[in-house]
């Protein structure tokens, strides 16, 4: 994979989101402010969820995405895996699924060890869930604790992974305390109880 390519797909996978996720535009009007709706499915995924905060990816000056997390009352960012959320990213370079994919499983090591076996499992399952995105393509995230994840891009559902630990580690790389880009999770958490809790 070129470096350049390397580095971009890094920041995805702290990911693995410009982000909108969730909520009603019309309670939320900074969501339409690119003139895109949330999906319908929002309101019935995460009620009451509100804006947690916002943050853009740049790498050597340039925009990577925007990210945007959606949380439900009572979430408690030190606690993040326990709390149904949405992450969206707004994408400004065009990667590959699969080289998403391999950095997001490489960004979930820095928070736990996996076996190799495990690893390369776990990077099929997000190969065949994650596209290829060009710019301007949102994928959003759902994360229900206890479950799994769902991905969407803009309105069309791409697909489930009914796998707990995949899932939280997967949102882990823009969440966790060990991300590598902490400077994004602290805006992603700015608006949420408590800020970007340590």
């Amino acid at each position: 994979m070129p470096w350049s390519q390397f580095s971009y797909v890094k920041r995805w996978a702290v990911a693995a989101g410009a982000a909108v996720a969730l909520a009603a535009a019309a309670g939320h009007p900074a969501l339409a402010r690119d003139g895109s709706a949330p999906p319908p499915w929002l309101h019935q995924a995460l009620p009451g969820a509100a804006l947690a905060g916002e943050g853009q990816l740049r790498f050597f000056g340039l925009r990577i995405y925007d990210a945007r997390l959606w949380v439900t009352p009572g979430f408690d960012a030190s606690r993040f895996g326990a709390h149904a959320l949405a992450l969206e990213l707004t994408y400004h370079r065009a990667f590959s699924g699969a080289a998403i994919a391999q950095r997001s499983v490489e960004e979930m090591q820095r928070q736990a060890p996996l076996e190799p076996a495990q690893a390369e499992r776990w990077q099929q399952r997000l190969a065949a869930l994650l596209p290829d995105v060009q710019p301007g393509d949102r994928l959003i995230g759902l994360y229900q604790p206890g479950q799994g994840m769902h991905l969407w891009r803009g309105s069309q559902a791409l697909g489930t992974i009914d796998d707990a630990a995949l899932a939280r580690l997967f949102f882990g790389i823009w969440l966790s305390p060990r991300t590598s880009e902490p400077g994004l999770r602290s805006a992603l958490l700015a608006r949420s109880p408590g800020g970007a809790a340590p």
